[in-house]
């Protein structure tokens, strides 16, 4: 018989201060070997990865009483939850957009678990549309998002339940607010593309055998659902006879088209279409091959406008007759240039979005590639929008940094003159803070941006508490934005750097590939120098340093800390891809390979993940950084076993004093769609961890 763990038996008493010795909860050992081409790995914490037994429950039960009881007695707790919601509480309101007889936005009156849709007529009357914080009582459900029919007279949205990624489609008559039809369910990692008013394309994974939230899910198919017909009885479009791990189809504007893309890793896809304009017709291959990145950005008539990488690291948009796809047959519309483009389109032009340093600039093109213009920007930030309907007149479009919060501008696309729409009444004194870009080398010479925020007149004395932020890998770039959480931190007296790591999308694929697979320790030594840095020039020490990262980040702090535990006072890996042997047979894991490799690949392969695998590089009587290890207890993203396995085998070997708690948050997925509450509640608690933990008893 197993024995299931009791609270009452294995939480203790704290008596809180800096060097509170915490009897954990028991994590027992079971031995379980893996061989690895003729290695034995064993793997003793492998019953946590079964989610559903009453003994994984009991144990993730039993961390959170030990953590909150912690953190609860944490003096300035309650202190930093009331600013930070002060700051919270202002309203937010997102930019417009027009869907038949309506013009819709989000709204947030300040606190709100969940934004809310409404709308206004043409003669300005507004009504609420869709209000999320109904879905369910504890403001776990979310919307996942929304579709109109091209008309806008049906809308499809889906939801997302305990944070899960699978979702459920519920579609409306637009102007009554009434169902249609049956809800539509086991919907994942899918838009929904609406064919007329007649039905729509979404993607979906056949629901796996075992746990839904970690069991294997690799085989993606596109579907298409008629409107009031049963769910049964969709039509299979692509993936059936074919097996990708990530199939997506979009319909064009003009509804000519059905684009297909299909992959079976993050990076790299095919491409097909269906000619929605001739019944019974073929899916025809435009793209081979998985060795590019292919988005169709629009269409004119046959003429296709393209954006990929193909020749061009840096992406260009190319165009071709959709007959004639083959890869001689295409011509720059926008050339490759050396700053990474990120096109969209509005208004009948083509919105060249560049990254230089990872900060915005914005080209305005029309259809012929020549240059409309140079869109002036309010300042040196993120710039992000410009897209909408060909027929718009007015587009809208974003900008933030790190002390400027998200402002809604309108843009004349005639004209070029934009002008404030909405400007958040944040609570915050930007003009009193800075933030300064430099460039410092890693282990290897390559120069490597970093952003450094604090407040104007701070000494550099190396006693500032600091925050290091880093991700690395996806192509997913970190530009400058606005948050609460931060400016918290900031008007606390704290410095907030983040690192523009290698494996991440600054500078375009190669700046990627450079961070993958037997490059993927390039990240790590670019953090750790960019920890380096921050120390050598007296921002802070290691008594007053933090990294923090979240999935792949996660992954990044996890390496981090166990390569170089001297380095930082306190960790913060965020739902991390932390057990690197094992998370590709975790749902969709393996489609993570690119950035990755898989230990099954080879025995080099195998030997590389291991040497920084955070799981299996946690040493007995080594001195760890103080840990807060945060996961949610529905992520299917990345599954919650991960934290569980490398916070056990932290509190099982940490040597000194220093604290290793897991937050785990209940009815919480991989992030999105989580409530306000719970976002303020688990931004306070890493805060309050961290500031403690680096010897502060008052906050300023």
């Amino acid at each position: 018989m197993k024995k299931t763990i009791t609270l009452t038996a294995i939480v203790c008493t704290l008596v809180m201060n800096a060097q509170t010795k915490i009897t954990y909860p028991e994590s027992k050992k079971i031995d379980h070997i893996d061989t690895y081409f003729g290695e034995k790995i064993n793997d003793p914490y492998r019953w946590l990865e079964d989610d559903r037994s009453a003994e994984t429950e009991a144990w993730v039960k039993a961390q959170n009483v030990v953590t909150y009881d912690y953190l609860a007695q944490i003096p300035y707790r309650n202190q930093l939850k009331t600013r930070m919601e002060q700051l919270w509480n202002y309203e937010k309101i997102s930019a417009p957009f027009k869907e038949g007889d309506y013009t819709y936005y989000y709204k947030n009156n300040g606190l709100q678990n969940q934004s809310v849709l409404f709308r206004k007529d043409k003669n300005g009357k507004e009504e609420l549309f869709l209000d999320p914080n109904t879905f369910s009582k504890d403001g776990t459900t979310s919307l996942g998002g929304i579709n109109f029919s091209k008309d806008g007279s049906l809308v499809a949205y889906s939801i997302s339940e305990g944070g899960s990624d699978w979702r459920k489609v519920i579609v409306l008559d637009a102007k009554t607010k009434k169902i249609i039809g049956d809800t539509i369910v086991d919907v994942k990692f899918s838009g929904v593309s609406w064919y007329k008013n007649e039905g729509f394309y979404y993607s979906s994974y056949d629901k796996p055998e075992g746990s839904e939230l970690s069991a294997k899910t690799d085989q993606h198919k596109l579907y298409y659902h008629k409107l009031n017909t049963s769910q049964k009885t969709d039509k299979l479009i692509y993936g059936g006879d074919v097996k990708r791990r990530y199939v997506g189809g979009g319909v064009s504007e003009d509804e000519n088209y059905l684009f297909i893309s299909a992959a079976n890793s993050t990076s790299g896809n095919e491409l097909y279409y269906l000619d929605l304009s001739k019944p019974n017709s073929k899916i025809v291959t435009l793209i081979d091959n998985y060795e590019n990145d292919n988005d169709v950005l629009d269409n004119k008539g046959s003429k296709i406008y393209l954006v990929t990488n193909y020749k061009a690291p840096n992406k260009r948009v190319v165009t071709f007759d959709i007959a004639n796809p083959a890869k001689e047959n295409w011509k720059d519309c926008i050339a490759e240039n050396k700053n990474v483009l990120s096109p969209n389109t509005g208004s009948g032009y083509i919105f060249a979005s560049y990254m230089k340093d990872a900060v915005s600039f914005i080209k305005q093109y029309d259809y012929n590639g020549k240059l409309v213009r140079d869109i002036e920007l309010p300042g040196v930030g993120t710039a992000g929008g410009f897209g909408g309907k060909e027929k718009e007149t007015t587009l809208y479009f974003s900008f933030t940094n790190y002390v400027t919060p998200n402002t809604i501008y309108t843009f004349d696309p005639k004209t070029g003159k934009s002008e404030i729409y909405q400007q958040p009444k944040v609570d915050f004194n930007s003009s009193n803070y800075e933030s300064k870009q430099v460039f410092y080398t890693s282990k290897d010479g390559t120069k490597v941006p970093m952003i450094i925020t604090y407040k104007k007149g701070t000494v550099l004395n190396g006693k500032n508490p600091t925050i290091l932020y880093g991700y690395g890998g996806f192509n997913i770039s970190l530009t400058p934005a606005f948050s609460i959480s931060n400016a918290v931190w900031l008007e606390n007296g704290g410095i907030y750097a983040v690192a523009n790591l290698r494996g991440g999308g600054e500078y375009g694929k190669e700046w990627h590939d450079a961070g993958t697979q037997f490059k993927k320790q390039n990240v790590f030594d670019d953090f750790i120098a960019a920890a380096d840095y921050l120390i050598k020039e007296n921002y802070t020490s290691s008594d007053y340093l933090a990294i923090k990262g979240g999935s792949n980040g996660g992954l990044l702090v996890g390496a981090v800390m166990t390569q170089r535990p001297d380095l930082i006072k306190v960790a913060l890996p965020a739902v991390g891809v932390l057990d690197m042997l094992r998370y590709h047979t975790f749902t969709a894991g393996a489609g993570w390979a690119y950035d990755y490799g898989t230990a099954d690949q080879s025995a080099e392969m195998f030997e590389y993940i291991k040497g920084y695998s955070p799981v299996h590089n946690v040493k007995a009587g080594t001195k760890y950084p103080a840990t807060l290890v945060t996961t949610g207890d529905h992520d299917d993203r990345v599954v919650p076993a991960h934290s569980f396995k490398f916070a056990a085998e932290l509190q099982a070997k940490q040597s000194g004093d220093n604290p290793v708690l897991i937050r785990i948050e209940v009815n919480a997925g991989h992030g999105a769609g989580k409530s306000v509450a719970a976002t303020i509640q688990e931004n306070v608690d890493m805060q309050v961890f961290t500031l403690y933990n680096m010897g502060i008893k008052n906050l300023k």
